[in-house]
């Protein structure tokens, strides 16, 4: 965990509404880098779950393992490349190999370049049975003086129970997610979690793609109050709101 404290108790929050793609890293990490060239200036910017090599095949096949780097690895330097390129802090998806173990993960890197954190996600949802949970605590670093934690898709169901003192002790929770359902699951529970512990939520969702599938699309940024601030309209790439601490908005 690595923090840093400024005086500027905001930031400017992008979430990127990717679509659904396979085995593409490339041309993900170039839709970012235009959406970034593009847009207003953004401090931090979050993709979805596993938007860079694409959270299943059109063929239904959920094994990313193919897919495994390791934390210093081909994609993560390219994430880091764009990063510095942008100066922006980004928050991107990783299929992390550690010896062994395969994670679903979200890697940080700063305006610099440097990795600022990194996530595994605890709770692998029933089709991961690739991926192992991961066992670290959720993260919490101060950018800007926000103080920023982050939680991946399935893990949201289990917050409450198992990390209400991280996201009382936050600012502003990153929330990637590659979502499924028919009815929407996914807005009550992240108003809910706003509103409960007072922080912004910032959802980035994958989008329709090579995969098409109830439960995409509407990437949402959630005010204290789990009022929607920013909301990815179908078609678009990315939405765009302030987030700060409980004293600077």
């Amino acid at each position: 965990m690595l923090a840093s404290e400024t005086v500027n108790a905001r930031l400017t929050v992008t979430v990127l509404e990717l679509p659904a793609s396979s085995g593409e890293p490339a041309r993900m990490l170039e839709i970012v880098d235009r959406a970034l060239s593009q847009g207003p200036r953004s401090d931090l910017v979050l993709l979805p779950e596993q938007s860079l090599v694409g959270y299943v095949s059109p063929r239904g096949d959920f094994d990313l393992r193919r897919h495994a780097e390791a934390m210093d690895g081909p994609t993560a330097r390219a994430c880091a490349t764009l990063a510095k390129k942008h100066a922006v802090n980004l928050v991107t998806p990783l299929v992390l190999q550690e010896g062994r173990s395969f994670f679903n993960a979200m890697v940080a890197h700063g305006p610099n370049g440097a990795r600022l954190f990194h996530y595994a996600k605890r709770h692998p949802w029933l089709p991961e049975t690739w991926a192992a949970p991961g066992l670290e605590p959720m993260p919490v670093v101060a950018l800007n003086g926000v103080k920023v934690t982050i939680a991946i898709c399935y893990d949201g169901h289990f917050l409450e129970e198992e990390a209400a003192d991280v996201l009382r002790a936050s600012d502003l929770l990153l929330f990637p997610s590659a979502w499924v359902d028919r009815e929407d699951s996914r807005t009550p529970l992240l108003e809910g979690l706003a509103r409960r512990f007072d922080i912004f939520v910032a959802n980035a969702n994958w989008g329709p793609g090579v995969v098409r599938v109830p439960g995409q699309g509407g990437s949402t940024i959630f005010d204290r109050d789990g009022r929607r601030i920013a909301t990815v309209a179908p078609g678009q790439l990315r939405g765009d709101a302030v987030c700060g601490t409980r004293d600077a908005l």
